[in-house]
């Protein structure tokens, strides 16, 4: 399980000394403990390794975010620490899947609900996200899909 490989990344990053990677991971954790507070109440929750992916997916998404805003504000050192945790992040991530790999899923999706405008858009990301979600960036994804339906 996802969530069992960040703990025990924790504990080799305490016995090793590592405190930047020591530090993302403990992020990841309590961004984990947060969302799994949240989903308490919750009627139906997601597989834990869906929701650690998801978790994480969320991350890397801000950490880039955050990284861009800190680099055209010319705040270098910032947009380095940002950095070093998304590196830490995307370790625990599972393969993304290529541009290639992506496009032709895409093409499969597209060839098998038989959808030809934008109008289907909504019908062949939602497919999408059902068979790929935890290996695409799904804003990258939608601009392809956009642009196979256009």
């Amino acid at each position: 399980m996802l969530r069992d490989s960040i703990k025990s990344a924790q504990v080799s990053a305490m016995k090793s000394g590592d405190k930047g990677r020591l530090a993302a991971v403990r992020l990841i954790l309590a961004k984990l403990k947060d969302r799994d507070i949240e989903l308490r109440t919750a009627t139906n929750a997601p597989d834990d390794d869906t929701l650690v992916v998801e978790v994480l997916q969320k991350m890397v998404k801000q950490r880039r975010e955050s990284i861009a805003l800190y680099e055209q504000g010319g705040r270098q050192e910032l947009a380095d620490a940002e950095k070093a945790e998304l590196e830490v992040i995307e370790t625990f991530l599972p393969q993304q899947l290529s541009e290639e790999a992506t496009r032709a899923a895409i093409e499969a999706i597209k060839a098998e609900l038989g959808a030809t405008s934008v109008k289907d858009m909504g019908k062949v990301m939602a497919e999408l996200k059902a068979r790929h979600a935890s290996e695409l960036d799904m804003g990258k994804a939608s601009g392809w899909v956009k642009e196979a339906l256009a």
